[in-house]
């Protein structure tokens, strides 16, 4: 038998101990956004580390994050020199497990039912960080390793990981590789190994409008005074024009337009109208013109108004012209947008189209970058002939429409592009009571990360 053979060997006559040890892993509620529990995050910090440790990885730290945020978890493995190095990201906090109610057996007590493994971070990613330990356990049960390797698990991606930029501003050159295995994204079906490439970035602002210096009685002074409300949707309403576009000045100047081969594998997706349709039980689709679903929410951009607040809301009713409005705006950005520059755009746009009625502003409260990588890459090479050993089929490509920070930050802070998959699924509850595991794309995933660290040697 070869290496390779008795990796997957070893994987198959070790499934029981692996599950029995992300088992454990799950009984530690390590909720990153409440400080009640960040004595449970710790303790789950120094599970990882001892786990590696346990794999023979050298070099583990417990690293602190600047102003008492969650730690990092480093080790690594480096003893092949001019080898390719593969840096493993994971994050091994989760999501609270509220309402607790709706959970059929404890979030924290995992649950074997059928085929499906019942744990709040068993899909989302304690399952997955300990997919890659367990394949590169058995890669080097079978031998050597061929790849140099790395780790970077943080506890902090529940909640926007927000202390991971200034930590790996200060700390690049230590988490430097040639790609980044990152299982925190999914499969689209049992039978759909998937590879992400791309996520889209964001730039969320507010604009506010205000007219009088208070509220007003709509009847001694409506007629005579522009209503703010009216303005703000008047203004919002002019953001897209009747094609689905964007109308902010300048917003697809920098945007990259899908190549022939995106537009082939985007077309090979089961996400056709059909699926969008059902998925959110609206009468009819909308957007822009000239793209299928798929392309509109991957790798298009966006303008969403996300709230809108403005007068009396309360019960009955009270006939009051407002003196302010504000509406919360979020533009989903595609390469290569940039953050900043789309906020500016939405400044210009206010100049060249609010009337002289009203005084406005426009704030940015976040952004993000966007990310993708080269489907020629040798990561995503590697992964794709990994997935089609153990599936049989070619993997689906897809670029995803929502943002993952720490993908953005390792492509522009450390120059590490991410080959993005994990065996979650769509029905895998992720952030709901009774999330799960399926066990048997859980071992599958595995055996690929088992081909994937071969194919990159």
């Amino acid at each position: 038998m070869t290496n390779l053979q008795n990796a997957l060997e070893y994987a198959k006559q070790n499934r029981e101990r692996f599950l029995n040890e992300l088992n454990e892993v799950l009984r530690i509620p390590s909720i990153s956004t409440d400080a009640e529990y960040k004595g449970e995050v710790q303790r789950a910090a120094e599970w990882m580390a001892n786990h590696l440790k346990k794999l023979g990885m050298e070099n583990i730290e417990i690293m602190p994050t600047d102003n008492g945020g969650h730690p990092v978890v480093y080790g690594d493995y480096i003893r092949k020199p001019g080898a390719p190095t593969v840096l493993v990201y994971g994050h091994y906090d989760v999501q609270p497990a509220d309402p607790l109610e709706l959970w059929e057996s404890g979030p924290y007590e995992p649950q074997v039912r059928g085929d499906l493994l019942f744990a709040r971070g068993s899909s989302d990613m304690k399952g997955q960080v300990l997919a890659t330990f367990d394949a590169i356990e058995s890669v080097m049960n079978a031998g050597k390793l061929l790849v140099n390797v790395k780790f970077l698990l943080e506890g902090e991606e529940e909640i926007g990981s927000k202390h991971l930029e200034p930590f790996l501003r200060k700390h690049a050159e230590k988490f430097k590789a040639d790609v980044s295995l990152n299982p925190d994204a999914g499969m689209m079906g049992i039978d759909m190994p998937t590879i992400t490439y791309g996520l889209r970035g964001l730039a969320y602002m507010e604009v506010h409008v205000w007219g009088p210096k208070a509220d007003l009685h709509s009847g001694l002074y409506g007629g005579v005074v522009h209503n703010p409300a009216q303005a703000l949707t008047e203004l919002v309403a002019k953001m897209h024009d009747e094609k689905g576009r964007v109308t902010l000045p300048g917003f697809y100047d920098s945007v990259r337009a899908i190549s022939e081969q995106e537009r082939a594998d985007f077309a090979r997706l089961p996400n056709d109208d059909k699926h969008y349709l059902d998925e959110t039980g609206v009468p009819a689709l909308w957007g822009e013109e000239g793209y299928i679903p798929a392309e509109r929410t991957g790798a298009r951009p966006t303008l969403e108004v996300n709230g809108l607040l403005s007068g009396w809301t309360g019960r009955g009713s009270k006939t009051v012209l407002p003196a302010q409005a504000m509406a919360k705006i979020s533009c989903r950005l595609v390469p290569d947008q940039n953050d900043d520059v789309v906020v500016e755009q939405m400044k210009r746009f206010m100049e060249e189209n609010a009337p002289k009625t009203i005084k406005w502003e426009v704030k940015k409260l976040t952004g993000s970058p966007f990310a993708i990588a080269d489907l020629n890459n040798t990561g995503v090479k590697a992964m794709r002939n990994a997935m089609e050993s153990v599936w049989g089929t070619r993997p689906f490509y897809r670029r995803e429409g929502g943002s993952i920070g720490a993908v953005a930050m390792l492509q522009q802070i450390c120059g590490v592009e991410s080959v993005l998959v994990g065996m979650g699924l769509p029905s895998d509850n992720v952030h709901s009571p009774n999330e799960h595991l399926h066990l048997p794309t859980w071992h599958k995933g595995i055996d690929a990360f088992i081909h994937f660290f071969y194919n990159m040697g």
